[in-house]
């Protein structure tokens, strides 16, 4: 019978499982984007990882066993992050890998997960990591389509039918322009400016005038900070009132911080509950597990947790479960991995299965706008 665990109760359970004697240490691997371009992603992943297994390590382990964590700054470089995978299967002897931070990465170690068979919960969001399913590959954010679909749903109901789109020259952009492009097509939208940036530019202003040129009713970008935030500003100093939408990459205050409250106010983007968890309701599924991780996060590092630490969240508590139900081996982890049912997760409700290793829907995300400065619900 399909579970629902939420954090409490989860957390005693694989504390207190039975086990004859205490077995060595579980050796799990995480690689992270720590410093960098991507740290915004990478910090709060590693912070909320290092807070998890510290948990769990003074409660007694998983059945009797620590967690020994192995976690490794890739600084966002590709070629570093498959040497240090490469370090952590063949040095480091982990049984599971949760990272990296983001889609090039990871994109990159999965021909290597794949041929050694070791379970990997990717942090990063582009559809090509899960889609089509990889037998070792899994991974905890929404796909980027759903993240797409859920902007053009709220596009449609504001008719919002022009649509220009501003995407970042990388795995994560590439991902989401395709998506939106195929959605686009498929709901009846029409695509009237369709620009490009680079992660390192600094000044849209010659994207964002094309666009302007364009008259859409509505402009999506696509990427990951700092990009996105130069974007929101030049839109701002061009004196542009076109309603922005943004997508799930900048869902954190440090979007809000980058952009300036004043630029950013009323754009929409769709957002994991975490950002507005204190306005949900108590029969929501994921409330108590949402402000157990905010409160614990808070306790630990002083500040607010981050929608893309609650990715690392999720890879752990999937790992944890399965360990938790007596998986030891890569092989086992990743079967219960696959089998284990109904999680509610920091990121949604994951319903992971032989044929989906994402496991999340338009549920995962709330539709949010920025109103001065902080977070709203759209209703």
């Amino acid at each position: 019978m399909k579970r629902l665990f939420a954090v409490g109760c989860f957390l005693v359970a694989i504390c207190t499982a039975a086990t004859a004697f205490a077995a060595g240490p579980i050796r799990i691997g995480a690689l992270f984007s720590v410093t960098g371009p991507a740290s915004f992603l990478g910090e709060p992943e590693k912070n909320t990882l290092d807070l998890l297994v510290k948990e769990i390590n003074a409660k007694g382990g998983i059945r009797g066993s620590k967690i020994e964590l192995f976690s490794y700054d890739t600084g966002g470089d590709v070629t570093k992050a498959v040497q240090l995978a490469n370090k952590l299967i063949k040095n480091d002897h982990v049984v599971a890998i949760i990272g990296p931070s983001t889609t090039g990465e990871t994109m990159a170690i999965i021909p290597l997960v794949e041929k050694e068979q070791i379970p990997l919960i990717s942090c990063a969001a582009g559809i090509k990591i899960t889609e089509p399913v990889k037998r070792w590959v899994f991974k905890t954010p929404a796909n980027d389509h759903v993240a797409a679909e859920k902007i053009l749903n709220q596009a449609a109901k504001l008719k919002q039918k022009n649509i220009a789109i501003i995407t970042v020259s990388d795995s994560f952009g590439a991902s989401g322009r395709e998506q939106l492009k195929q959605m686009a097509a498929k709901k009846g939208f029409k695509i009237v400016a369709d620009e490009v940036y680079s992660p390192k530019d600094t000044d849209m202003t010659p994207q964002l005038t094309k666009i302007k040129s364009a008259k859409p009713d509505a402009i999506i970008c696509w990427g990951t900070n700092p990009g996105p935030a130069v974007i929101t500003r030049n839109m701002h100093q061009l004196g542009m009132k076109t309603q922005l939408y943004q997508s799930h990459g900048v869902a954190s205050k440090k979007f809000i911080e980058l952009a300036g409250p004043e630029a950013a106010q009323g754009l929409m983007l769709p957002a994991g509950k975490l950002t507005v968890y204190n306005l949900l309701g108590k029969k929501d599924p994921q409330a108590k597990v949402l402000k157990g991780y905010a409160d614990s996060y808070k306790k630990a590092y002083g500040v607010e947790p981050s929608t893309f630490g609650g990715y690392a969240w999720d890879g752990f508590q999937l790992v944890a479960g399965a360990l938790a139900k007596g998986a030891a081996t890569p092989a086992q982890i990743r079967d219960g991995i696959e089998k284990g049912g109904k999680l509610a997760g920091v990121s949604g409700i994951f319903h992971i299965s032989a044929g989906d290793h994402n496991g999340l829907d338009l549920s995962a995300f709330e539709m949010v706008r920025i109103d001065k400065g902080t977070w709203a619900i759209v209703h």
